[in-house]
């Protein structure tokens, strides 16, 4: 089977689109009225999560990164019950999605640090996790890293707080979690480490792997090395997740490039990719000889 590629979030046009709000607009009204913003905005989301399984179905694509901010406000008081409120209407989207085949992940936000020192940090972290999670549930989706919830490792050099905190997760968000190495902080060798010692699967990114390791090439023996044991991670091979993005203005350039001119050999025996470039469904269309050629 070639591998299957995943869009990340929205499309460059405008077909799909998400709303939000910012904390001050919502604050500045009145409780009824902040509650009818969050429910007009809940139900546009809703429908523009289902335009984007019709999308991904027509397009071929098999995964879709749901947004982190697909629901705002739902990880407190604000949002939750409303939340709630929707749950056969999202049963109906979850089902759809597995209908079409279209395996869904979440990437939650970079307020999430399991590593932190600070107690008030860490639980924030496990609050924003537990609202991916209730909406993986309200999607109907299964307690596994089918459904997964990519996080990085945090602060640097606290594998031991890292590895503790996901241990004493709730069951529905240990169980979807998966740890992704980065540029700075955490390597592929430690982010590998941590999945071991806490049992969750390795995301590999070649990309922040290369830049981390100042390489000039998606050929060194290393990408395939750590590509090989994040995949030994997964307790479903044929799960495993990578991420791909090359760099704007060099190849060690961490910031992401709108397409994908370079992947790694490696990627060709990768079952899921999700495809990091600015201009998502572009990129896809880009890659498809490719896709091909892998298979």
């Amino acid at each position: 089977m070639p591998p299957h590629l995943g869009l990340v979030c929205v499309t460059v046009s405008n077909e799909i689109k998400y709303r939000t709000i910012t904390r001050k607009r919502l604050l500045d009204q009145s409780p009824d009225t902040q509650q009818k913003l969050l429910d007009d905005i809940y139900r546009s989301n809703i429908q523009a999560f289902d335009t984007a399984m019709r999308y991904c179905e027509r397009e071929n694509i098999g995964l879709y990164r749901i947004p982190s901010s697909i629901f705002p406000f739902a990880d407190d008081d604000l949002g939750r019950d409303l939340l709630a409120s929707f749950a056969d209407t999202l049963a109906r989207s979850g089902a759809r999605a597995r209908e079409r085949n279209i395996r869904l992940v979440m990437h939650p936000d970079q307020f999430v640090v399991l590593s932190s020192d600070s107690e008030n940090v860490v639980a924030n972290s496990v609050k924003i996790l537990q609202m991916h999670a209730d909406i993986m549930d309200l999607l109907g989706q299964p307690r596994t890293p089918w459904a997964l919830l990519e996080i990085h490792g945090g602060k640097a050099n606290r594998t031991d707080t890292l590895v503790r905190n996901i241990l004493a997760l709730p069951e529905a968000i240990r169980c979807r979690l998966g740890l992704e190495n980065d540029e700075y902080a955490y390597s592929a060798a430690e982010i590998h480490e941590a999945c071991v010692q806490s049992g969750v699967p390795m995301v590999f990114d070649a990309h922040h792997h290369i830049v981390h390791e100042k390489l000039d090439s998606y050929d060194d023996p290393s990408v395939t090395e750590w590509f090989d044991k994040a995949r030994a991670t997964w307790a479903v091979p044929e799960h495993q997740l990578v991420h791909i993005s090359n760099g704007r203005e060099s190849f060690n350039d961490r910031q992401h490039s709108d397409l994908i001119a370079t992947m790694p050999a490696a990627y060709a025996r990768a079952p899921w990719i999700e495809i990091e470039a600015k201009s998502k469904e572009d990129a896809i269309a880009g890659l498809r000889q490719w896709q091909t050629a892998a298979g």
